[in-house]
């Protein structure tokens, strides 16, 4: 049958007729519950229940509600997420709160299996790995290091390449495993706190993205496919069965080491004083930052639907010419810290060279300064003082930048002004993130 929409309303009379009954009317529970019943309490999960209601059939018996099956997944992450789902429904039955707060009688609890026949609905994938479990025997570990704050290498024009490919195909949407999960956060969690004024104005949207590993095992596990070792066979180059195909090697800078598990891209609402997520992406840990915004960027315009991002701040590892390309295709002004691969200056067709901070330098080797923004020829204007020597105008030497020139070094909202520094760090993104990824392994996604 198909599964019928219970109210939030009736779910918070029903805790408290459960509690009530359970543990009286003088109910005192220890410090540590207070949140997660102010949590459970606050959140409005049944849009789930129409959400999946396709995926059920019409015969049968009445399931399960949904709402209260992925709320007792998040009480199960919020409390004992070391500890297996055949464990947590051990731990419904021992603690009766648990059981309530999910939406359960204590004396009816759901078994293993009907958490997994969720799960499969939630996640409309036949295989809940992207990548096959049987692979090539994978390369060691590299030895060189990075130095500390240095990203991974990674091959010239990659990133090129790749924007070069999405704009020819941006406006195909291809569905993801995810969707369906996506589609939830953002229904009933992102549309509250927009409800709320907490993601900031959602027609001129300011997001901030980064990455950061996460990490979820020590070494890659997995097992031979052939009888190679049992004949004396050593180092050979068969097949194996890796436990958890989709992880691969990646290298943290801050931390100067390797480790194994993903990349976690995160898009947070920058103007937000809460720093909110509003898009995670998982991408290989391999992946470099520059090609993670690129694939993230894609799905999120896509995929999001609550409003309208129009400024994107990123740190200097996305510093390159194409992804200003993409970000202005997609009506997103960047703002991006500069990084300096070069301390040579640029020539250009003029005695004037330009900074590797995109700042023109006058023949006599002087900085030139900004004097204003031409807006009806869209062009930004510089001028060198008369007691330069480097022109025998009065006025000084002039020179003009445009942005659709170079939007790297010449971008729309100049680096060196108070408005790029008040846009591009309101917060720390990376700061963001780092503190988003420890929620997010506890899949916090309640508004906190």
């Amino acid at each position: 049958m198909k599964p019928t929409v219970i109210p939030h309303a009736d779910y918070q009379h029903f805790v408290m007729e459960q509690l009530h009954a359970r543990y009286g009317r003088a109910i005192l529970f220890v410090n540590a519950d207070w949140p997660l019943i102010l949590k459970c309490w606050q959140a409005d999960l049944s849009g789930i229940t129409t959400q999946l209601r396709a995926t059920y059939s019409n015969r049968g018996p009445e399931p399960r509600d949904p709402a209260s099956m992925i709320r007792s997944y998040l009480v199960y992450l919020f409390t004992n997420p070391e500890k297996g789902l055949t464990e947590w429904v051990n731990i419904m039955m021992r603690t009766p709160i648990y059981a309530i707060l999910s939406g359960f009688s204590p004396d009816d609890i759901p078994g293993l299996g009907t958490f997994y026949d969720f799960f499969r609905r939630l996640w409309p994938v036949a295989d809940k790995n992207i990548k096959p479990k049987k692979q090539p025997k994978k390369k060691k570990k590299q030895t060189s290091k990075n130095k500390k704050g240095e990203k991974a290498p990674m091959k010239p024009g990659k990133v090129q390449r790749l924007v070069t490919w999405v704009l020819r195909s941006i406006d195909v949407h291809v569905e993801l495993p995810g969707d369906r999960l996506f589609q939830f956060f953002e229904t009933n969690i992102l549309s509250v706190s927009q409800a709320l004024g907490l993601l900031g104005d959602a027609d001129h949207l300011s997001v901030a993205g980064d990455g950061t590993p996460l990490v979820t095992q020590a070494y890659r596990r997995s097992k031979a496919t052939c009888d190679c070792r049992a004949r004396g066979i050593t180092g050979c180059n068969h097949h194996r069965f890796f436990s958890q195909p989709d992880c691969d090697a990646g290298w943290d800078s801050s931390r100067e080491r390797y480790f194994n598990g993903y990349h976690l891209y995160m898009f947070t609402a920058a103007d937000s004083p809460y720093d909110l997520p509003i898009y995670p992406r998982l991408q290989p840990a391999s992946r470099h930052d520059a090609v993670s915004l690129v694939a993230s960027s894609v799905e999120f315009q896509q995929r999001f639907t609550l409003g309208t991002a129009r400024r994107m701040i990123l740190d200097a590892a996305h510093d390159a010419q194409a992804i200003y390309e993409l970000l202005i295709h997609q009506e997103i002004e960047p703002f991006i810290d500069l990084n300096t691969r070069t301390k040579s200056n640029i020539e250009t067709s003029s005695d004037i060279e330009i900074s590797p901070e995109g700042i023109p330098i006058c023949p006599n080797g002087n900085k030139m300064k900004p004097n204003g923004y031409d807006k009806g020829r869209h062009r930004r204007k510089w001028r060198c003082s008369p007691d330069c020597g480097c022109s025998d105008a009065k006025y000084g030497r002039t020179y003009y930048t445009r942005t659709k020139d170079n939007p790297r070094l010449f971008p729309k909202t100049p680096r060196h002004g108070r408005s790029f520094i008040t846009h591009a760090h309101p917060v720390s993104a990376r700061t963001n993130v780092k503190r988003w990824i420890i929620i997010w392994n506890q899949a916090a996604i309640v508004q906190p």
